[in-house]
């Protein structure tokens, strides 16, 4: 058994290694795209009508597609390959291939009409509604209010083809393939941001607005993503049927976990959206609040979303076969991996936010204020980077026992507290952007926690000493870690400034550099074997 346990979780590391590399490149390639956006439309009015049409689709998405969707299918395949052989499995494939592509299609018509009202019910505020568009960007348009409703109209499709593409992975994920999955994303990046640069000069030509060309390219990225996936499909074994039936069980299945399913992962995007509702009380604080976020998501695609795609079929086969004690013992190693990696780049991040900026988003339109206001604000959201990427192993533990309704429970309990701390801290206190990055991160923390208390009653204990004794280690190696980077970063800005790019490439990643080789030689001498392993995995790659 013991020799069986260390195989896996030598598997689980090797395979979060390559979903990692995959995630990170598709995330650079994503900052890549925000430092477009924000060299060409800044802080104002264009930048914040995309980002706020975009955030409606993308939420979604992020619900439906690659969130409740492709967590239920992925639950439900397995089982049903474990139970009823492979066949059935490959059919239940098709059925939710097609169930998810007729019902996202009529939820897309859907908010294309509704997108006035839609746009109206969620940004409220007078830094929204009441900023008319410069002359020069008019097209038709009066306000940031009707360009935005604009845009959400074009990117509304991006719905149907980025949850083909969820099912897509969520099936090569249960088939032990990870790596082109996790690349996906890359292509919608690439897409995008080739589509979008080529319409800011050719949209006025055709009398469009400039930010026409962002979401044109949001439809191509998506696309890109789920068609680069399908050959790998038939390579896995599968072959596309057009069966539909909403009375298969297996269907049913799914769909009865993909209700709760929904509220349980919308803890992080329901409090996205929240905190988009109350930044558009200011100008600007759109555009802050979402780079912040977005330069966060890149340590939680790499750490957090690689450790649990990799995690969940593991866990879910390990349900299905009654292995309690080799479930108890995957958990708490894939919590342990994920913590290794997120407690260093959260002190990372908060000690380096401002250069981190200032290289990715200022030139251009961008300039110094944004850098200042965007850090500010990443500051707050890197203190809840434990808590992003934990919650989503904690909410994978559930879903393996097919419990969705519990995590749902609990993310809206998390979701009401956000609201409320956003409304005292905006309309009472009258606190700025930057409480809005600190109250999400308090409360996506608070959502792991009652979630990992209540998941170890359900799996009658999760092995969580090893965990508890690994933090503490960490946080000691990440302490001295932060302080080494800003002292780097300190005595670099007064040699060489911050204007030139040289100067900002040296002032972030020869930090950087110090910081890991302090963090990996603490670690060394506090015995973190975590460690040992992570680079064994690597080393093996290599």
């Amino acid at each position: 058994a013991t020799a069986a346990t260390s195989e896996d979780q030598q598997r689980v590391t090797r395979s979060a290694g390559i979903v990692s590399i995959a995630v990170m490149a598709s995330r650079l390639l994503g900052l890549v795209r925000e430092k477009v956006i924000a060299y060409y439309f800044a802080a104002g009015v264009g930048g914040d009508a995309f980002y706020a049409a975009f955030r409606i689709p993308n939420l979604m998405r992020d619900l439906f597609g690659e969130g409740a969707l492709s967590k239920a299918f992925v639950t439900t395949f397995t089982a049903t390959g474990l139970e009823d052989g492979e066949e059935a499995a490959w059919r239940l494939a098709s059925r939710v291939f097609n169930a998810t592509f007729l019902l996202l299609t009529l939820i897309t018509v859907v908010g294309i009409f509704a997108a006035p009202a839609i746009v109206d019910l969620i940004f409220t505020g007078k830094g929204f509604q009441e900023v008319p568009l410069d002359p020069s960007e008019h097209f038709g348009f009066d306000s940031k209010r009707d360009l935005t409703v604009y845009l959400t109209q074009i990117m509304f499709p991006y719905l149907i083809l980025v949850s083909l593409a969820a099912v897509t992975m969520g099936l090569l994920n249960s088939k032990g393939k990870f790596g082109l999955p996790a690349s996906a994303s890359s292509f919608f990046n690439v897409g995008s941001l080739i589509v979008g640069v080529c319409g800011y000069y050719l949209a006025p030509s055709f009398d469009l607005h400039r930010t026409t060309g962002m979401a044109v390219g949001v439809l191509v990225g998506g696309a890109l993503q789920f068609l680069i996936q399908v050959p790998s499909t038939r390579h896995v074994g599968f072959h596309y049927q057009p069966l539909l039936s909403f009375r298969d069980e297996r269907v049913r299945q799914v769909m009865r976990l993909i209700g709760p399913a929904i509220l349980g992962v919308a803890a992080l995007q329901l409090n996205v959206l929240v905190n988009s509702i109350f930044a558009s009380e200011g100008v600007g604080w759109l555009t802050w609040i979402n780079r912040a976020f977005r330069l966060m998501h890149l340590p939680i695609g790499v750490f957090g979303v690689a450790i649990s795609t990799v995690a969940l079929p593991n866990l879910a086969k390990l349900v299905a076969e009654g292995e309690m004690n080799a479930y108890r013992r995957a958990f708490s190693y894939a919590l342990r991996l994920m913590f290794l990696l997120t407690v260093p780049a959260s002190i990372g991040l908060m000690v380096l936010a401002e250069p981190i900026c200032r290289l990715i988003f200022e030139g251009g339109q961008a300039n110094p204020l944004d850098t200042q206001q965007t850090a500010v604000a990443l500051f707050y959201y890197a203190f809840g980077l434990c808590g992003f990427s934990a919650v989503k192993i904690a909410t994978d533990g559930f879903y393996t026992f097919s419990d969705t309704r519990t995590p749902a429970v609990v993310s809206l309990c998390t979701v009401g507290l956000n609201i409320l701390l956003n409304y005292l801290f905006i309309y009472r206190l009258g606190f700025d952007h930057r409480s809005l990055a600190l109250s999400t991160s308090c409360t996506i923390t608070l959502n792991f926690l009652v979630l990992l208390f209540l998941l170890r009653g359900k799996a009658g204990g999760l092995g969580l000493s090893g965990v508890w004794l690994l933090l503490i280690k960490l946080a000691l190696a990440s302490v001295v870690m932060g302080g080494i980077c800003w002292w780097a970063y300190t005595q670099i800005e007064g040699w060489l400034g911050v204007e030139s790019i040289v100067a900002r490439l040296v002032g972030v990643f020869v930090p950087i550099g110090l910081g890991v080789a302090v963090l990996v030689s603490g670690a060394k001498l506090m015995r973190i074997r975590e460690l040992d392993q992570l680079l064994g995995a690597i080393a093996r790659r290599l």
